[in-house]
Parts: structure tokens; C-alpha cells; sequence
């Protein structure tokens, strides 16, 4: 009997197999660590005010972060602790930590971490710790910028800050570059 090579290269060929609809278990998108479902507008992040690399967006604090980056990470840690630490304390040990170990990242670190879930921050570039580790001076930089951004005066402290809100005084949100 003749046939085709349609004929007899049709079973392998994936013509005329159909197996049918595939059924899925119903999962959300998202979900939460209890298992409920989440909307997906809940749980996006947003980007940094400012890149991780532009710390001449600032050349004040630039300068200051490098020479003394206990004073940018004091003031840091002020605001993100919400005044339960003073700016002195903590740059202290940021210092002792700097002098005695030389890695105060691993404890900057977990300040970035709490600044990005105060203010549902993206994870970028890359994991917090990795980010502090390799890139100290730049991501002090840059966490100072999104609490300027944010508008806290950073020389003034965390109760300062607080007094200004309550009289109704703001600052501008912080713009990197030139406005003209």
C-alpha cells in the first residue's frame, strides 16, 4: 500500500497528538507568608531618587563620606532608627568597627536594608550587603540623597526634623542637577 511521508511521519511529527487542555493547580501570583494571596501593587517597590554611582549629585556629603564616613552613617542611622540612636553613637561605632575589623559594612549594611522596607525601596543593584561591602562610600552617598530627597535636613537630626513637620515646614524634595 502506498502512503505519504505525511502519513508516515504524522505520529512523530506532533500532528493530529492532541493531549488535551493542561490543567494547572490554581496558585495566586503572589502570595504572602501566610499563604493568602497578595495584589501585585502591594508588593512592587520603588527605584532610588538617585543612582548608586552619582555621588557627585552631592559634593558636600561626596567629600564628607570620604574622609569620615562615620558622619554620614550617623546621621543615617538617626533618621532611619527614628531618633532612638543618636547620630554621635552611632557613627562611634561605625568608626570603632571601621578602625578595629575594617568592615563597618556588614553593619551598615542592615541600615540600608531597613531604610529600603521603610520606604519599599528596590534591592538594587544587588543584595544590600554586597552592595555596602564593595561599594561603602557610594551607597552612604546614596542613601543620604533619598532621606534629602525624602525631605529630612540631615545636619539637624531626627528630632529637629520632627519639630519642623509639626509647625508645618518642609523642605523641597532634593533634585539632583542642574534645574535651569
Amino acid at each position: 500500500m502506498y502512503t505519504s511521508a505525511h502519513q508516515d511521519y504524522g505520529k512523530f511529527s506532533g500532528e493530529g497528538y492532541n493531549p488535551g487542555p493542561m490543567k494547572q493547580p490554581y496558585a495566586p501570583p503572589y502570595a504572602s507568608a501566610a499563604g493568602m494571596p497578595v495584589h501585585p501593587s502591594a508588593t512592587a517597590t520603588a527605584p532610588w531618587s538617585t543612582g548608586l554611582c552619582h555621588c557627585f549629585d552631592d559634593p558636600a556629603n561626596c567629600l564628607v563620606t570620604c574622609v569620615c564616613p562615620c558622619i554620614t552613617f550617623g546621621q543615617i542611622s538617626e533618621i532611619v532608627n527614628k531618633g532612638t540612636t543618636s547620630c554621635a553613637a552611632s557613627g562611634a561605632l561605625y568608626g570603632v568597627l571601621l578602625g578595629l575589623t575594617g568592615l563597618p559594612s556588614l553593619y551598615s549594611c542592615f541600615y540600608r536594608s531597613r531604610m529600603r522596607g521603610q520606604y519599599d525601596l528596590e534591592e538594587a543593584p544587588c543584595v544590600d550587603c554586597l552592595v555596602h561591602v564593595f561599594c561603602e562610600p557610594c551607597a552612604l552617598c546614596q542613601e543620604y540623597r533619598e532621606l534629602r530627597y525624602r525631605g529630612f535636613d540631615m545636619g539637624i537630626g531626627w528630632q529637629a526634623n520632627m519639630e519642623r513637620q509639626s509647625r508645618g515646614v518642609t523642605m523641597p524634595p532634593f533634585h539632583a542637577g542642574m534645574t535651569r
